[in-house]
């Protein structure tokens, strides 16, 4: 097993007022050669979004952009024609393929949006750019993994990557194993409430840890634990 340790005091942070960001990988103002990507997984963000504020129309290409709010929700438009709300407990994900324009805004004029921001580099490129969206039960990954976001999952989103998203909702002292879906996939696993373990290594809520070179591994919830699991080819 092959690990990396990303703590989530050691991540980038950029507070503009309207947005308050914090970088899991180099991105905007933020750069560290040592943490441009793990695999395929380009960009992870960790939104705070004041209310009313937003990202204006801006281009994109050749990503896969994936949403998560975890509090609040997200008026999102892009040049697809498409305009949607997006809510905590809705995934939202973006082909940006041969390219889109989109804008993504706080749809709460008051309260504040947290949301993870995913960026996925694609395994076809200048593909048709498409969105699409989906709520998902919480129910269903008590003590579980719950797929989200696949290339192969009728009941998940679709990606352009042999990529999988997978959220877990841990009891405390909850044993789980996790196996990566494609040979030579890595896993990077990112908490997102509570405190983990994995291969001895302890997590509060924002760590994470890259897995490779691994068939399988086990997580221990040390206390009632909300993870995010992104299965992605390492090359």
């Amino acid at each position: 097993m092959e690990t990396i340790l990303h703590k989530a005091d050691t991540r980038g942070h950029v507070n503009f007022g309207w947005l308050d960001s914090h970088h899991s990988f180099s991105f905007g103002h933020y750069y560290d050669p040592a943490r441009v990507h793990f695999g395929m997984l380009r960009v992870l963000n960790d939104d705070m979004v004041a209310g009313g504020g937003g990202f204006p129309t801006h281009p994109h290409d050749n990503m896969e952009i994936i949403s998560i709010p975890l509090k609040g929700a997200l008026a999102h438009r892009d040049s697809t024609g498409t305009e949607k709300a997006i809510h905590t407990g809705e995934v939202q994900i973006m082909s940006a393929g041969s390219g889109i324009t989109h804008s993504e805004y706080n749809f709460s004029k008051d309260e504040e949006v947290n949301f993870l921001q995913i960026w996925i580099m694609p395994k076809e490129l200048n593909i048709e750019p498409r969105y699409d969206q989906k709520a998902f039960s919480s129910s269903e990954r008590k003590n579980k993994f719950q797929t989200v976001v696949a290339p192969n999952m009728e009941d998940s989103l679709w990606i352009n990557q042999d990529a999988w998203l997978s959220l877990a909702d841990l009891d405390t002292n909850t044993s789980i194993i996790y196996e990566p879906k494609k040979e030579r996939n890595g896993v990077y696993l990112f908490v997102l409430d509570g405190e983990a373990t994995v291969d001895e290594q302890k997590l509060g809520k924002r760590d994470a840890i890259g897995i490779s070179n691994e068939n399988s591994f086990e997580i221990l919830a040390n206390s009632d634990a909300k993870l995010l699991l992104i299965d992605v080819p390492m090359k």
